[in-house]
C-alpha cells in the first residue's frame, strides 16, 4: 500500500469485521491461503479477497505473499496477537451469558399485608426458601404494607408481586390463588361472654354487646356476620382489631391463626355461634402487563411446588 494511510476501523467494530478476522486468523494459524483452505471450507479466491477487504477496513498490510511464501507483517502480528484478545472475550461474553441460564442474579421485591406469618400454610415462606436455596446470589426484599399500598406498589413496578386478600383489586392485576384465611368470632377473658356456656351461645343477642369492625375492605362472605354486629369501634388493621378485643370491651372477627396464641394462653375465646365465621381468599398479585423477570418466574415455579 502506498499514500496515506485510512483511519482504522472508523466506528464500531461490525460482525463483518468480525467475520474477515476469523479469516484472517485461519490463514495466520495455517501459515498461508492454501492451508486455510480446508479449515474455512472456502476456495483461495474467496480467502484472498476477504484478506484484501480486511486489509482496507484496518489500513495495514497484513502478510506477505507471493512466490517468496507466506509470512505475516510486523503490523499483522500485531494484529493477530489483539484478534486472539477479541475472540477470547467474545467466548468469556458468550460463556457468561450462558451461565445467566443456570444461575439467577437480581432482586425480588414482595410487599405482604399484615399478620401472614403465622398462617400454617405457610406456602410463601417454604417458596422463598426454596428459592434461596436455588438462586443464594438474588436478594429478597420483603414490604409490609396496607393491601392498597402494596397493589399500587405492584402496578407503579417498585414491586415484583403482592401478597394480599382478594378484596377489589383492579382488572390490570393478575391473581394466583394462596390459600383462603378464617377468620372467627372472639371476645377476651374479662368480656362478659367469655365463661357462658357454648350451648347457650346461640341464644344471645350480639348487638347487645359492643362490637369492633373493621376499617379496611372486607369480601362479600364477611357482610352478613359484620351485619350481626354492633359496631362502636374500627381498626385499620386485624392486629389493630386484637389490641380492641383483648380490652375485654369488645366481641370481633379476628384471623382464627392470629388468635390461637392468645387462645392458648386463655386469653381470648371463640365465640362458637351460627355462622360465626367466614373466609378470606388471599392470593399473589402481579402487573398483568410485567415485563419477563426470571427470578419472579423462578418465584412462581416454586410456589407451584409449595401446595
Amino acid at each position: 500500500m502506498t499514500g496515506e494511510r485510512k483511519s482504522p476501523l472508523p466506528g464500531q467494530v461490525s460482525d463483518f469485521d468480525i467475520r474477515l478476522l476469523r479469516v484472517f486468523k485461519a490463514v495466520a494459524e495455517c501459515g498461508g491461503f492454501t492451508a486455510a483452505e480446508v479449515v474455512l471450507g472456502i476456495g483461495r479466491p474467496a480467502i484472498s479477497l476477504h484478506m484484501n477487504d480486511l486489509e482496507k477496513r484496518l489500513g495495514l498490510r497484513l502478510c506477505q505473499r507471493g512466490r517468496g511464501g507466506f509470512a505475516l507483517t510486523e503490523e499483522g502480528r500485531h494484529v493477530y496477537e489483539a484478534s486472539l484478545r477479541l475472540f477470547a472475550s467474545l467466548e468469556t461474553f458468550r460463556g457468561e451469558v450462558n451461565e445467566l441460564h443456570h444461575t439467577l442474579r437480581g432482586e425480588l421485591n414482595i410487599g405482604i399485608t399484615d399478620n401472614l406469618v403465622s398462617l400454617p400454610q405457610m406456602r410463601i415462606t417454604h417458596s422463598l426458601a426454596d428459592l434461596k436455596a436455588q438462586a443464594p446470589d438474588v436478594a429478597i426484599n420483603i414490604h409490609m404494607d396496607p393491601p392498597d399500598a402494596i397493589a399500587q406498589g405492584v402496578l407503579d413496578a417498585r414491586l415484583h408481586l403482592g401478597v394480599v386478600p382478594q378484596v377489589n383489586l383492579l382488572a390490570s392485576l393478575e391473581t394466583r390463588f394462596l390459600y383462603s384465611e378464617c377468620s372467627r368470632l372472639y371476645c377476651a377473658s374479662r368480656h362478659p361472654l367469655f365463661g357462658e356456656a357454648a350451648q347457650t351461645l346461640d341464644d344471645v343477642e350480639l348487638r347487645d354487646y359492643e362490637a369492633v369492625v373493621p376499617g379496611y375492605p372486607l369480601p362479600d362472605t364477611a357482610r352478613e356476620p359484620h351485619a350481626r354486629l354492633r359496631g362502636t369501634a374500627t381498626a385499620s388493621d386485624r392486629e389493630g382489631a386484637a389490641f380492641l378485643i383483648l380490652t375485654g370491651s369488645y366481641i370481633g372477627y379476628l384471623p382464627d391463626h392470629l388468635a390461637a396464641p392468645w387462645e392458648a394462653m386463655g386469653r381470648l375465646r371463640e365465640l362458637p355461634v351460627s355462622g360465626g365465621y367466614y373466609l378470606t381468599p388471599f392470593v399473589v398479585i402481579t402487573r398483568r402487563d410485567r415485563r419477563p423477570n426470571r427470578v419472579l418466574e423462578a418465584f412462581f415455579e416454586v410456589l407451584e411446588k409449595n401446595p
